[in-house]
């Protein structure tokens, strides 16, 4: 089921709606972008858990999240 809007929101908090609707673009389901959040905001202790890197719309949700970070205001 695709994502909307909300749905990206209830995830992320406000969020711009440039990156909003890349986020839906990429075909992700609310349970992806839950765990790219969680990747983009603590990969040390993920990675201290043991976990493996994010691959495909995992780590592409995670790529548009820190790029979001890096973009001045």
């Amino acid at each position: 089921m695709t994502m909307t809007s909300n749905d990206v929101v209830a995830v992320l908090g406000p969020a711009d709606k440039t990156l909003v609707a890349e986020i839906i673009a990429t075909g992700a389901s609310q349970a992806e972008l839950a765990e790219a959040f969680a990747w983009a905001n603590n990969d040390e202790a993920l990675m201290g858990e043991g976990r493996h890197l994010p691959t495909g719309r995992v780590a592409a949700l995670v790529d548009l999240l820190r790029s979001d970070e890096e973009e001045p205001d």
